[in-house]
């Protein structure tokens, strides 16, 4: 099965669906615990992303809570992915 990698634009869209925040509410730099994101949303974002083939889990989200922090991860587990 081939998955789409996922894009910043990608990663931003889904963490404001979950959150039902306008995407001008959030910045890159914004605590996503502090916008909203609790450990069932945070878990769902891991398990979506991970079906599309990046490696997150709570921890990654807990760890990085911002949109800038996991565009790091992602962009660091999918080079990795491609290796």
């Amino acid at each position: 099965m081939t998955t789409r990698p996922v894009t910043l634009e990608q990663l931003r869209a889904d963490i404001v669906a979950l959150l039902e925040e306008g995407a001008g509410a959030l910045t890159d730099d914004a605590n996503l615990l502090d916008m909203g994101l609790d450990s069932m949303r945070a878990m769902n974002l891991a398990m979506q992303w991970d079906e599309a083939g990046v490696p997150l889990d709570f921890i990654d989200l807990a760890e990085a809570p911002t949109i800038a922090g996991l565009w790091a991860l992602v962009r660091e587990r999918q080079a990795g992915a491609d290796s």
